[in-house]
Parts: structure tokens; C-alpha cells; sequence
């Protein structure tokens, strides 16, 4: 099937061979949730809008996180598609120029103290190298916290606070503590339990988690507990850095440096996959030893590091980190608003920084319910993993004022939905 539309008939027909493809050769559970919602094949997208095989657009407000540029930035997809003409994947024996400009580039943007980064193909990645770094310094502990989310990889999992993913797979990494997020006491208590030296692992905003904050002032009291007990703080910007919260990253707001940080999601710029690890010089030094103590033949590939240092740029040249802390200062009330409707016995709370908004129903179905009146709006959201009540909304920092109007629209008759039962 092509990237246009096609007739009813033909629509119906290639709709039901994917479902078939997805439930013999995928994923029976994703297949039967897609035919009972009735979910339409993607087949192209620009900006803020995804088309599906009828070329009906659909608002995406969704997409974990990755789409603060929109879908198919031409800065990117010209960068991207120039660099799979000339040389797309790199012989790793050679010098490559994109992976050092784009980690210099990368570096000069993160919060100081971090000059090395080491690319690679996805967020859980990212954190399985930190926790690798992290033991390689001499880190046989691990603290992160509740309901908090890295991933779903082996490592990234065992300091994922989620009994449902870790069910049956235990035993995991040895050695992994959970505190409660946000307590600045827990965590002081565990780090002096033991003399064992540990690393923190933490998100400055829990998005998979529910979209929770921590008090203000937890973040630099953190940092000032690694530093009494000598722990190394690891933290995973994966969702919240590069812009989405209104700040170049969630450290920002409280001047915290980390040890070691992960990134990802807004780094690909919507178009290649891509994430990173970036490290102080004390702690990268393993690495700086032993090139081939940690490897990855994709990570870092020029296709992937064009897309990133692309992203970058137009993040600095188009003010996007700043235009997406504006935009969602004025969006928070006016979702709040739209949602009023329901009352507080449907929505309990509305919350969020930045183009981070989270949406916390009084029950997991109606959480469900409200996403599938959503999509009847052609509007994408995101479900949330450690906190199945919440549904999530993350929009580009590109909307304009009609998908402003439509968002909203289509919250206030979602809500007023609920509220009638």
C-alpha cells in the first residue's frame, strides 16, 4: 500500500491484511485492541497531523514524547535523506564526522560537567549503558524510584518500579532499592544504610509514571546527598529533556548537574530513532581506557547523528524549547477548563510543565474510555504505563491556533461524554 488514499473498498480490504499480518506475526493482544477500536492505518503525517488511508487527518497530541518538531521536520528530512544519498551507515573503521559534530553539538547544550555522550538506537539503551557506567565506577547499588519508568530491557527494567512488567522475570539485576519519588528523607536513609557505593537513577518529572513532580527543591537536595555519600547521579531525561517541559531539560529548573544523563524521544526530531548517554569526564573515563568496553554497531550511525544534530539546531534557531514552555503555560488552563464538565467525581486532577500535560481519571476505565472518545475525535493521546489512570498529552511546540481549537473541542466533548454516562 502507498503513502495516499485509497477507495473505501480497497481501505477495508488493506486494513484487514494488516490486522492479519499483526495478529499471526506481531501481536495477537495489539491486534484485538486495534479491530475493537477500530484504529486506521497511519500512512503518512506532516507537522501536528497524522493521515490515515482515507488521507483523514488526525491531531496527534500523542507519541510518547517524541514529536515536539512535528512529524517530518523538512530541516530533519532534508538532512536525513542528503546523508542517505552520500554514505548511510558508517564502516566503524574509518573517522566519522556526523557522530563527533553531533556529540560535540549535544554536549554544548546539556547542563555543564557533561562533555562526552555515546550515542545510541533507543532510550532503553541509553539507561542500560548509564547503569553500566554507573558499575564500571564502582556502583554496586542501584536507588531509583516508585513508579518510576527506564525501560524494558533487562537492566533498564530491574530499576523500573512496576510490578506488572517485572512479573515473572524475576530475578532481576541484584542489588536495585526503590524509594518513594519526591522524598528527599527516603532516599537519605537508604543512601546511609549501607557503605556500598550506589547510583541514583531518577526523571526529573515522572511522565510514565503519571505525570508526577516532585516538590521544589528535591532535585538539588538529591544531588546534594550523591555528593555527601559519594553516589553518582544518573538522570533519565529520556521524556522530559530537549525541550519538552520548557527548558532544555528537567534539571534545568533547579541548576542540577548530573553525573551521567540519558536522552532520546525529541532527539530523533521525529525521524530517525536515536538516543544518547552523556557523561562527566570522571565517569566516562572506563570508556576513555577501553573504546571497546561498550559497543553498538547502529548507535551512532550517520543517518541517526545527522538527525540529531539537525533536531538541535532547529531547537536553538527556531526558540522551540522556549515556545513549547509558553505554549503549554497557556495550555494547562485551558485543558483544565475544556475538562471542567466531568467534575471532579471523572477527573481528579490536571497537571503538567511545559507540553508534559497529564489528564488523572477516577478509575482506569473511564481513563480507557475517555481515550477511545478521543480517537473518535481524531485526536491521539498517550496511555500512560506506571499509572494507568492518567492519560497523557504531549503535543509539538508547533501547534497552530486551529489544532489549538480542535484539541480542545474535542476535550470538552470527551468530557461532556463521560459526564452523561
Amino acid at each position: 500500500m502507498g503513502g495516499g488514499p485509497v477507495s473505501p473498498a480497497d481501505s477495508d480490504g488493506a486494513r484487514a491484511v494488516v490486522l492479519d499480518h499483526l495478529r499471526d506475526h506481531v501481536n495477537r493482544g495489539h491486534a484485538r485492541i486495534a479491530s475493537l477500536l477500530g484504529l486506521p492505518l497511519e500512512v503518512r503525517s506532516a507537522g501536528a497531523l497524522v493521515y490515515d488511508e482515507k488521507d483523514t487527518p488526525h491531531l496527534d497530541c500523542g507519541g510518547y514524547g517524541v514529536f515536539l518538531l512535528g512529524h517530518r521536520h523538512p530541516d530533519v528530512v532534508d538532512a536525513v535523506a542528503g546523508q542517505l544519498g552520500r554514505h548511510p551507515l558508517s564502516t566503524r573503521a574509518l573517522l566519522d564526522p556526523n557522530l563527533a559534530s553531533a556529540a560535540q553539538l549535544l554536549s554544548s547544550v546539556a547542563p555543564p560537567g557533561l562533555p562526552y555522550a555515546f550515542f545510541v538506537n533507543s532510550g532503553a539503551e541509553s539507561v542500560e549503558l548509564a547503569m553500566k557506567l554507573a558499575r564500571a565506577n564502582g556502583c554496586r547499588r542501584v536507588i531509583a524510584a516508585e513508579r518510576g519508568f527506564h525501560g524494558k530491557t533487562l537492566g533498564a527494567l530491574s530499576a523500573t518500579g512496576n510490578d506488572r512488567y517485572r512479573n515473572g522475570l524475576e530475578p532481576l539485576l541484584p542489588g536495585v532499592e526503590f524509594v518513594p519519588f519526591g522524598d528527599a528523607d527516603a532516599l537519605k536513609a537508604v543512601l546511609g544504610s549501607d557503605t556500598t557505593r550506589a547510583c541514583v537513577l531518577l526523571e526529573p518529572v515522572q511522565a510514565e509514571g503519571g505525570v508526577r513532580m516532585p516538590p521544589r527543591g528535591y532535585l538539588r537536595e538529591v544531588r546534594e546527598l550523591c555528593t555527601e555519600f559519594r553516589a553518582l547521579l544518573v538522570m533519565d531525561e529520556i521524556q522530559s529533556g530537549l525541550g519538552r517541559l520548557g527548558s532544555w531539560w528537567g534539571c534545568d529548573e533547579e541548576g542540577v548537574c548530573p553525573d551521567v544523563l540519558t536522552t532520546g524521544k525529541v532527539l530523533s526530531g521525529g525521524v530517525v530513532p536515536v538516543a544518547a548517554t552523556l557523561a562527566s569526564a570522571e565517569v566516562y573515563e572506563v570508556l576513555n581506557q577501553d573504546p571497546l568496553l561498550h559497543s553498538s554497531t547502529y548507535g551512532g550511525n550517520p543517518l541517526a547523528t545527522v538527525a540529531a544534530a539537525t533536531t538541535i539546531k532547529v531547537l536553538q534557531r527556531d526558540r522551540i524549547v522556549e515556545r513549547a514552555g509558553e505554549l503549554g503555560g497557556r495550555l494547562l488552563p485551558q485543558v483544565t477548563g475544556a475538562l471542567a464538565a466531568a467534575g471532579p467525581d471523572i477527573i481528579r486532577e490536571v497537571r503538567g510543565r511545559g507540553l508534559l500535560l497529564g489528564i488523572e481519571f477516577a478509575s482506569e476505565a473511564l481513563a480507557g474510555l475517555f481515550l477511545t472518545h478521543m480517537f473518535r475525535e481524531r485526536v491521539l493521546t498517550s496511555y500512560t504505563l506506571n499509572a494507568s489512570r492518567v492519560i497523557r498529552l504531549t503535543p509539538p511546540a508547533i501547534l497552530e491556533p486551529d489544532h489549538i481549537d480542535w484539541l480542545l473541542g474535542s476535550l470538552e466533548r470527551s468530557a461532556a461524554a463521560l459526564a452523561d454516562g
